[in-house]
């Protein structure tokens, strides 16, 4: 039962992030789709295969990241006593949710330190996208979607803390599948803004 309350919990974080979400990403997403080819008709239509493979790349980044950290977590579990590992990744993943609040309210943003330090590995990885570019298909749009999930984000790194107490490499797949569930409203609806 807690892992469903933890699945939804995380699905709440997502979609009341999702402000966060449509600041950070929202210029990403008007970029990529203002590139897309002309359809006079049903432009909206037209656009959203290419918004759901965006969408769905980034997610499968968020479920992939999610697993690792829970794998990790079990891992970490095994060396030592599960109770206390548990007992301690769950204060640690606790107080990361503390700094979520602060980071999104404005109040520490502490988190963007973190987000620095994702950085170093987003400039290894970024350069990989630019072989979809420019996006002319839902295929290449997947792979830009599949980068674009590992852009430095405190609300993600926060719930891939979650993840590492999650109690496995599954249940921190399926935290993060949630968590990047959540977002996906606030992101889809830039259909309409990237119309031009």
């Amino acid at each position: 039962m807690n892992n469903m309350i933890d699945f939804f919990a995380a699905f709440l974080i997502g979609l009341t992030g999702g402000i966060h979400c449509f600041g950070m990403c929202g210029g990403i997403v008007g970029v990529l789709t203002l590139g897309l080819p002309p359809t006079p008709d049903h432009p909206l239509v037209a656009r959203l295969p290419y918004l759901l493979a965006y969408n769905a790349g980034r997610i499968a980044s968020y479920v992939t990241a999610g697993a690792l950290a829970g794998g990790v977590g079990a891992w970490a579990a095994h060396l030592v006593s599960v109770h206390h590992a548990q007992l301690g990744l769950q204060i640690f993943a606790g107080l990361f949710m503390i700094l979520l609040g602060f980071y999104l309210a404005g109040w520490w943003p502490i988190l963007s330190r973190l987000e620095q330090a994702g950085g170093v590995l987003w400039r290894r990885i970024e350069p990989l996208g630019r072989r979809w570019l420019p996006v002319r298909t839902p295929a290449q749009a997947f792979g830009i979607g599949l980068v674009w999930g590992w852009l430095p984000c405190g609300l993600v790194y926060s719930v891939l803390v979650w993840a590492i107490s999650a109690g496995g490499a599954l249940n921190g797949g399926l935290l993060l599948l949630c968590f990047g569930l959540g977002t996906l409203p606030m992101l889809l609806s830039l259909i309409h803004i990237s119309e031009p």
